[in-house]
Parts: C-alpha cells; sequence; structure tokens
C-alpha cells in the first residue's frame, strides 16, 4: 500500500510522567488524561498509513509540543496548572529543570517534524478536544463543534482547506468549523515555513467510538491525498 504523501505529528496523546519531575507531580492519573488528548492515540494511530509519525510519550501537562518555548505562562509549554486550573507541581520548578525539560522532550520533538522529507506534502497537527471549553481556552464554558480544521489564516492554502473541509465532512457527515474555537497553534505556525500544515480537533464527544473516528479520519485524509 502506497503510503499518504502527509507528517502526522499527534503531540498531545501521551500520558507519562516525565523522571525529573515525578517526585514534585501532585495530578493524578485521571487529572494528566483530563489536560491531555483523550483517545488521540488511538483515533490517530495512523503511522502505517502516512509517510512521517511523530508523537510523544510524555503527557501535555508537563511538557506541551503546541507551545512556543519563551511561552511560561500558567498554561505554557511547562505548566504550573492544567487546563482545567489543577496545580501540576508541590512547589515551584527551578529553572534548570525546566530548561531540562525542554531539551530532552520539547525540542527533539521538533527537530523530528523538521525532518520530514521532501515527499510529504501537508503536516497534520492532531488533537481531540473536550466537548466544552475548559476554563484555560479561547472558549471558556462554550459548546464546541465535532470537527474543527485550523490553519491560523494561512498556513495551508486556502483550496487545500475548501478540500479538507468536503472530505471530513463527507466521512463524518457532520458539519465542520473553520478556525473556530481554534485558530491554529504554536506547531502549525513555527513549521509553516517548512510546509503547509493544518490542525485537526475532533470532539471528545462520544458521536463514534474511538475506532469510528480513526476510520473516519484515515477516510478523510485518504480522500484529500487523491489531489497529489
Amino acid at each position: 500500500m502506497k503510503k499518504l504523501p502527509l507528517l502526522i505529528s499527534a503531540p498531545h496523546g501521551g500520558l507519562a510522567i516525565p523522571p525529573e519531575v515525578s517526585s514534585l507531580c501532585r495530578l493524578s492519573p485521571a487529572e494528566i488524561a483530563a489536560d491531555g488528548d483523550e483517545g488521540a492515540a488511538e483515533i490517530y494511530a495512523l503511522r502505517e498509513a502516512v509517510t512521517d509519525y511523530v508523537t510523544t510519550p510524555i503527557a501535555r501537562a508537563f511538557v506541551d509540543m503546541n507551545r512556543s518555548p519563551r511561552d511560561r505562562r500558567q498554561d505554557g509549554v511547562v505548566k504550573t496548572h492544567t487546563c482545567w486550573e489543577a496545580p501540576v507541581y508541590r512547589e515551584v520548578l527551578p529553572d534548570e529543570t525546566v530548561v531540562t525539560l525542554l531539551e530532552r522532550y520539547y525540542y527533539p520533538y521538533h527537530e523530528a517534524l523538521s525532518r520530514a522529507g521532501e515527499e510529504v506534502k501537508l503536516g497534520v497537527d492532531c488533537h481531540t478536544m473536550a466537548a466544552v471549553g475548559p476554563p484555560v481556552g479561547p472558549d471558556p464554558g462554550q459548546p464546541r463543534p465535532a470537527i474543527c480544521l485550523s490553519n491560523a489564516d494561512g498556513t495551508c492554502p486556502a483550496e487545500w482547506m475548501d478540500r479538507l473541509v468536503s472530505c471530513f465532512e463527507e466521512a463524518f457527515e457532520r458539519p465542520v468549523s473553520v478556525n473556530t474555537p481554534f485558530r491554529g497553534g504554536y506547531i502549525i505556525r513555527a513549521h509553516a515555513r517548512e510546509r503547509p500544515w493544518v490542525q485537526v480537533e475532533l470532539s471528545r464527544e462520544c458521536f463514534l467510538s474511538h475506532v469510528q473516528k480513526h476510520e473516519k479520519i484515515l477516510q478523510s485524509i485518504t480522500s484529500f491525498c487523491q489531489i497529489f
């Protein structure tokens, strides 16, 4: 089977606590999972279907690959609180520990994204989103669409976005929101100089099982790639 000319990025599917901070972590397993992209590891299990695939076992609560390395807010690259405002650590992390986390987990992730070859035509940054906006986010307390595609108004050509919307709507039989509530995070913005990128967000609402969402995602991107 010929692989699709895509780079899949799945930055928030992991649940692992970095050993460097395990003794300081105050989050329960449920809180770690709630801060990440529940179901992403199964829904976006596309390694065998695409040219390149990048993911990490490290949970979003500890190192967020979709933030700027200079973002030191509460919900920044190395967080102090989850998106549900739960404190992550028992005490403030030393600066040297933050640097270590970035060097060991964050920068290698982005280096892997940059290494994708010329045969890759599009990068797809894959996420799941809470059905209702969490306290930290662009839309706290607001219901979210089933599907959101984002291109930060430029990381993916408009005609490609139009085709992606059509492919997703045909596969999922649901309307697709574009750049609302998410306009696209750091990954697609930072790597758009290397190739076009799009961000995909699927609601964690149980309108389909994880297996069914996986099948619909594969159908969507396979149909899109017929343009190449």
